[in-house]
């Protein structure tokens, strides 16, 4: 049976296209939901309609190099570094006319969220991040190993430093997005259909260039778009995050270990609470939705208070 095609909207940033799907009702508290690598906007299927009936306006764009998101200019560089995964939310923000949002998201999407937290902690009303503070030190990565489980866990990385790994995530990318959701979430018995719907948001025709450019990128083994420069220089310092914060990770996650993010939670500086998930995995918005709607709405009641 042919899946049904999502409906979803589009707006103009100086970048990008941006589609995306809108929950109303249109006056609510805007919530933003962040897709990681590599998977989409059905990440939230379970998590958009509940905060929605609670009154919330649910945004759920899909990153650049994934799904209808397109670049404006063929010229532009097909980054996906932090910096410009973090301004590409503050231009989502300022082309919807959004002075401030809750910000949610895990993996590249919990890193563009933590950027804009850090950075332009006036536009966020509070942030849930899975899995903890995600901006990378990219200088320390570069000239220090982590534990040998740890770069075990980080083999998909070393593989995209290869052009054997561009031509492998080229040929055969929904073999090996299949092989990471298994491992990386060892406990979530999806399906062929629910692997289907997003599956088909890898067939961008940037989705290569995107991912081989951010994974070196934060190793120092790629060049980033100069357009980003400032920003990256700002993140390099480690900036903390002040907003008020809840962090959930999956105690089963197969890519980060939460005793490697906890050390980390110093930098979050504003009101904080960490929240390890029993059984979940990397992809815990689909795992345990529930999780997630919660640390929202605890978030927005606090900012009402």
């Amino acid at each position: 049976m042919p899946l049904e095609p999502v409906s979803h909207s589009t707006v103009r940033t100086p970048v990008l296209e941006i589609a995306y799907l809108d929950s109303s009702p249109p006056d609510g508290t805007p919530v933003i939901l962040l897709h990681g690598w590599p998977s989409d906007v059905h990440d939230y299927d379970e998590v958009a309609p509940p905060l929605a009936a609670a009154g919330f306006r649910v945004l759920v764009p899909w990153l650049r190099g994934f799904g209808p998101t397109r670049f404006l200019d063929a010229a532009t560089p097909r980054s996906g570094q932090q910096a410009a995964l973090g301004a590409d939310v503050r231009d989502f923000m300022d082309a919807l006319s959004i002075p401030r949002a809750i910000l949610a998201g895990y993996d590249w999407g919990g890193r563009a969220a933590c950027v804009v937290a850090a950075l332009w902690p006036e536009r966020v009303v509070g942030l849930v991040s899975i899995t903890g503070y995600a901006i990378q030190d990219i200088a320390a990565a570069a000239a220090n190993p982590g534990s040998a489980e740890q770069d075990f866990r980080y083999w998909y990385q070393w593989y995209f430093h290869t052009e054997r790994g561009r031509a492998g995530l080229t040929a055969n990318r929904a073999e090996l997005v299949r092989l990471m959701w298994r491992l990386w979430s060892p406990n979530w018995a999806f399906d062929d259909a629910t692997f289907a719907r997003t599956a088909a948001s890898f067939d961008h025709a940037d989705f290569v260039s995107v991912t081989i450019q951010s994974y070196r990128h934060r190793y120092g083994n790629a060049p980033g778009d100069p357009a980003y420069d400032d920003l990256e220089a700002r993140l390099a310092a480690q900036p903390e995050i002040a907003v008020p914060s809840i962090v959930l990770h999956g105690e089963a996650d197969g890519v980060t270990a939460p005793a490697g993010f906890i050390p980390r939670d110093r930098l979050f500086t504003g009101r904080f609470e960490r929240r390890l998930i029993p059984r979940a995995g990397h992809f815990l918005s689909r795992e345990n939705p529930g999780e997630l709607v919660a640390a929202v709405q605890r978030l927005a009641a606090e900012q009402r208070s």
